[in-house]
């Protein structure tokens, strides 16, 4: 009786009926692979981690450290004492005084005098008409005395001592590219949780693909490479009319499959403190999204595919509320739950490798609210031809 139910149902759904369904169930096949082929990979590492098989190098060759700071004088006394204690055996610290209108210059000088292995250039004054951080980190790249570069932020401070060895560790051979995660500290706001999820779907991302082969991005807060490969390939020349892009548009431009290699260790991580109003945090959005426009087609196409499936997904699954019959409502409501399963055990497992906070069913309200606002920022920096904001 209920297969012939059934079998009446299905003869009587119109073309569009069986389109929405087709289209709920595709979209859901391609989401389940990508999160389960693409969304895993920590997951793997972190086994190999576990077990001895990821190889470090524990040479521990010299390096510099470089943070670019434009009026930074608070950040930088909070945050330098923790980077010049490293528990390294050579490193030297650089920091770019970027045109600064506070008191960075005499604190640099007054730092100076307790580590000797902090050194300091600066923006020249005729030069503060450009306004790029790529201008202030390639003069840091130039006073460099080491091959191994290390770049952090003024306003981000290491988890630990141990953030420094963590990160150059992965330096062999082979490897000209570490990237690490930079994560956000947390507050008990509505606002700070989309912060730190969206900082969080984000490594989720650029890790995730890195260890596929697809290295796209690093974050400037916590990212290394070598001195010889930035010079090799010409720096920041072939973009160095946009604000934005030091991190990911270089990287996007140098990466390949096998000379990128990760740090993920809570140890090795970068903390910074989070925007405090919405207005600040869309600026930053706006920075970081400006760059998105110039990355490889075939970025484009791995991060646009993702996206685009995920919207198919949520539309139809609407769709076959509104137009669907019994059977329809079935389907949607299981592919729905299975997806979400499937989300809150990648993303909450990922968390506690991260050491972020956990989400439940507030993953859906950030899986749909997030691209929405950063489709707005986009629109908003292309009708603007990016011309409305600044790195500082």
């Amino acid at each position: 009786m209920i297969n012939i139910d059934c079998q009446h149902i299905i003869e009587g759904m119109t073309w569009w009926q069986l389109l929405i369904a087709g289209l709920l169930a595709l979209a859901f096949l391609v989401q389940m692979f990508w999160w389960l082929r693409y969304f895993t990979g920590i997951f793997r590492y972190n086994r190999r981690f576990n077990k001895n098989r990821v190889k470090f190098n524990y040479e521990f060759p010299p390096v510099s450290v470089i943070i670019c700071a434009k009026d930074e004088e608070h950040n930088l006394r909070n945050n330098l004492p923790v980077i010049m204690n490293q528990l390294y055996p050579e490193y030297e610290v650089i920091v770019v005084n970027d045109a600064s209108y506070d008191n960075t210059e005499e604190l640099l000088a007054e730092m100076k005098l307790k580590y000797p292995n902090l050194k300091s250039t600066y923006v020249p004054e005729k030069a503060k008409f450009i306004d790029s951080k790529k201008f202030a980190l390639s003069l840091g790249i130039k006073a460099a005395q080491n091959e191994i570069l290390v770049f952090t932020d003024a306003d981000c401070t290491p988890a630990s001592n141990d953030w420094l060895g963590n990160i150059v560790r992965n330096f062999d051979d082979g490897t000209d590219i570490v990237i690490g995660y930079g994560a956000y500290a947390k507050k008990p706001t509505l606002l700070n949780m989309f912060q730190v999820f969206d900082t969080m779907f984000i490594g989720m991302q650029y890790l995730n693909y890195s260890l596929a082969g697809k290295t796209y991005m690093g974050v400037g807060r916590n990212m290394a490479y070598r001195k010889s490969m930035f010079i090799k390939s010409k720096g920041f020349t072939s973009h160095l009319n946009l604000q934005s892009g030091d991190d990911d548009l270089f990287i996007n431009e140098v990466a390949t499959s096998d000379n990128t290699k990760i740090e993920i260790q809570p140890v090795s991580q970068t903390i910074s403190e989070p925007k405090s109003t919405f207005n600040m945090w869309m600026r930053q959005k706006r920075r970081h999204l400006s760059t998105s426009g110039h990355y490889k087609a075939s970025t484009k196409f791995m991060i646009g595919t993702e996206l685009a499936f995920r919207t198919i997904f949520y539309v139809t699954f609407i769709l076959s509320f509104v137009f669907g019959n019994c059977l329809i409502w079935a389907l949607a409501l299981l592919l729905f739950l299975i997806r979400y399963l499937t989300q809150y055990i990648i993303i909450n497992k990922t968390a506690t490798q991260l050491s972020e906070r956990h989400y439940y069913f507030g993953i859906v309200a950030m899986d749909t609210l997030i691209p929405c606002i950063n489709l707005c920022v986009s629109l908003k920096n292309l009708l603007s031809h990016g011309s409305s904001y600044k790195w500082k």
